[in-house]
């Protein structure tokens, strides 16, 4: 039973040391983003840093070389909730058409809550390669349920899924701009329509 016991710690003791250097992270990444908002980009000093969330100086150079670094990382993790709050909306209840509508109305919002963020740390983040690489993540979920919908006959055929998915996510750059959720409403119709199978008299139905 003892050597049981002992064997059993080390994996204890690993698992709260993996949970507080975690929440360590975590505390990092959201102190630095809100110090981003408050004061801009280039105002935010390490030191700024590690007063706001609690830590020593030497401590947040264990986890971080620079603000940029801490910045690129804050970005991955928003970027990573993002993705997969997508899936579960795909994964959610509904046929293609219906799925795909809420999909398209759930990035709609957030692609209007991210550029709401500073133009400079817009600016700043725009070349990240994990931009890129969640767009093509996401141009394979939009084009996997287009897809499946031009399957049903309920979205168009004669158009290539990947290429609608382009379509979708262009048009949906558009809710940068958009103050109101109204507004966002028209802009999904308006994308669905240029979806609807041409031989169906009835539109993909919209999120409500």
């Amino acid at each position: 039973m003892e050597i049981m016991y002992r064997e059993r710690v080390p994996k204890l003791w690993n698992d709260t040391i993996a949970s507080h250097r975690s929440q360590v992270r975590d505390a990092i990444l959201d102190t630095t983003a809100a110090l981003v908002f408050e004061h801009g980009l280039r105002a935010v000093t390490m030191a700024q840093i590690a007063e706001r969330a609690g830590i020593g100086r030497a401590t947040l150079y264990k986890y971080f070389p620079d603000v940029d670094a801490i910045l690129h990382a804050w970005h991955g993790r928003q970027i990573g909730e993002h993705l997969r709050q997508l899936a579960a909306v795909r994964d959610g209840v509904g046929d293609p058409a219906q799925r795909l509508a809420a999909v398209l109305t759930s990035y709609a919002h957030i692609v209007r809550q991210t550029r709401s963020h500073d133009t400079e740390l817009v600016k700043f983040l725009h070349p990240d390669q994990q931009i890129a690489d969640a767009q093509q993540h996401l141009r394979a979920l939009i084009g996997t349920l287009i897809a499946e919908g031009a399957a049903t006959a309920t979205l168009r055929r004669d158009i290539d899924p990947a290429e609608l998915a382009n379509y979708c996510l262009h048009a949906l750059n558009g809710a940068a701009t958009l103050t109101d959720d109204a507004a966002i409403t028209r802009l999904i119709d308006l994308t669905l329509t240029g979806l609807r199978d041409p031989a169906v008299t009835e539109p993909p139905p919209s999120a409500p």
